[in-house]
């Protein structure tokens, strides 16, 4: 993943955002929306893209367009920092490849241990029942 291609192919929208800031909310654009277009971007391998296509399925858009954005601060260059961070950890989420699971056996020892716990659990339920009456 080539960071610096990657903030290259990002687009920017300061949009008026929501929330507490008094009448600075009506007249300033402090809302960063971060526009990435996954389908045209140069960045990443083919088998890259597949992998991202199918992770962020449901964050992308019609148009293969991942669309995030921030609003935490009053401040536009905190926000567009925050939304550049978010996009770099989705992105580097997305593209680690889980390691194989190779299937184990139980040791002998952890078997037995099991079978002990389970033995003692069973006499320990023996013992809390009436005694039979016919003695």
């Amino acid at each position: 993943m080539n960071k610096e291609q990657l903030l290259q192919e990002l687009q920017f929208k300061a949009v008026r955002s929501s929330g507490a800031g008094g009448q600075n909310v009506n007249k300033v654009a402090t809302k960063v929306v971060l526009i990435f277009d996954l389908g045209a971007s140069s960045a990443f391998t083919e088998t890259e893209k597949n992998r991202l296509f199918r992770k962020l399925a449901h964050r992308l858009s019609k148009d293969q367009q991942l669309i995030l954005q921030s609003e935490e601060t009053r401040s536009q260059h905190k926000n567009k920092a925050l939304v550049i961070e978010k996009f770099l950890e989705t992105i580097a989420l997305n593209l680690v490849v889980p390691k194989k699971r190779m299937r184990t056996r139980p040791t002998k020892s952890s078997m037995e241990k099991r079978l002990k716990s389970k033995k003692k659990g069973a006499l320990k339920k023996l013992h809390r029942r009436k005694p039979p009456l016919d003695q």
